[in-house]
């Protein structure tokens, strides 16, 4: 499901040289590449909200959120086994929502929240154990109670997609970059949205396709009209 970004560089370049705007350098097309896989990352949870807050009757809804429900699974469910380091436990950096967290193998660890830690710890009713440990979460670090505890924990995740990279050599007679698929990063999201994700790019780049300038029309025309009802 990985989006090639050799394909998308190329295209992104090929529009560019049609619209005599020049050319995009590697490092500038990855750090464009980042933010606009992020933005539609984003977007994903936007209309995932939007959907459950409509009529769920139509075949159109169910369609659609079959989609999205395709799209955002290829980031659920991820697992990692995390170490103690000085009383906490670091999660990887792409974890974007954490899900169950699991002590000793078996033990599924409740989570509470920072303010909560003193009375829970006071408390005889509520007071945790090896047997019913809890956890705070805070600056992508996991902290365990009662804090005697230091057996390694597995988490399971909603993951953040990767940083894409179109990685490259030089060719030394020329000067041309080469691509080097060994170097580089695909894009992580669905096949479905390289299309909105060269567009996204290409807006970056300055090159408005024409479905850009369709949104452009049709949000100043928005902006017009409520300017008109305030009148």
């Amino acid at each position: 499901m990985a989006i090639n970004v050799n394909d998308v560089y190329k295209s992104v370049l090929v529009v560019l040289e049609q619209q005599k705007r020049g050319v995009i350098t590697p490092n500038e097309f990855n750090r464009i590449a980042a933010q606009s896989q992020q933005e539609i990352y984003n977007q994903y949870f936007d209309d995932l909200n939007q959907l459950l807050g409509m009529p769920q009757t139509s075949l159109a809804y169910a369609d659609r959120m079959a989609l999205l429900d395709e799209k955002i699974s290829l980031f659920k469910n991820i697992t990692a086994t995390i170490s103690e380091s000085n009383g906490e436990y670091a999660v990887p950096d792409d974890v974007h929502e954490l899900g169950s967290v699991i002590y000793n193998g078996t033990r599924e660890v409740q989570r509470i929240q920072q303010y909560e830690v003193y009375t829970t710890n006071k408390s005889p009713l509520t007071a945790p154990s090896a047997h019913y440990p809890v956890y705070t979460y805070e600056n992508k670090k996991l902290k365990l109670y009662p804090e005697d505890l230091s057996l390694a924990v597995r988490i399971n995740y909603l993951k953040s997609p990767s940083k894409p990279k179109w990685g490259f050599k030089i060719d030394k007679n020329l000067g041309h970059y080469i691509y080097n698929s060994r170097a580089s990063t695909d894009f992580e999201i669905h096949s479905s949205d390289q299309p909105l994700l060269i567009d996204k790019i290409l807006g970056y780049a300055g090159v408005m396709t024409k479905d850009q300038f369709a949104m452009s029309l049709a949000n100043n025309k928005e902006q017009q009209i409520n300017v008109n009802d305030q009148k």
